[in-house]
């Protein structure tokens, strides 16, 4: 026979499981910030940062000379670049004339990369700058340089080769 007092009976914790509970969800959220930069590729970030990237999508408000086309020569400043998260590519332009594309993960822990200022392409999540001119590591926490990506300059028409 069951006692249906028992069944009724509210469950009360104490303050002290209630703070360790606590303690154990903060300390797993601050130890996910912490990797190394030989996650598998694929792997989802294991932290947030800010999304957003200065120059994303199409500047040119969609007018584009084939659908392949990713940016116009005039949408990337000299001196810097471009992140474009829709198409997977961020395109830089060193030196006058001179364009370069590079893919937009950081090779850190996986963050899309955020914006091109300074000349380096950062990464936001951690930190991490990259060379404008080769996707090299300026700043870490990451130790990889970014991957090229082929890009062909036609016109004033950026596309992925």
């Amino acid at each position: 026979m069951t006692d249906d007092k028992a069944l009724t009976r509210p469950v009360t914790r104490s303050r002290r499981s209630l703070l360790a509970g606590a303690g154990a969800v903060g300390a797993a959220v601050v130890l996910a910030g912490c990797g190394s930069d030989d996650d598998a590729p694929g792997e989802a970030p294991t932290s947030g940062g800010p999304p957003g990237a200065t120059a994303t999508g199409d500047a040119g408000g969609g007018d584009r000379a084939g659908s392949n086309s990713v940016a116009r020569t005039s949408d990337i400043p000299v001196g810097g670049g471009a992140v474009f998260a829709s198409q997977g590519v961020v395109i830089t332009q060193p030196e006058a004339g001179q364009f370069k594309a590079f893919d937009p993960i950081c090779t850190h822990q996986r963050c899309p990369v955020s914006n091109v200022d300074g000349g380096t392409i950062n990464c936001t999540c951690h930190n991490s700058r990259f060379s404008i001119t080769d996707g090299s590591v300026k700043g870490g926490p990451a130790t990889k340089p970014l991957a090229a990506k082929n890009i062909t300059v036609d016109g004033d028409q950026i596309r992925l080769a």
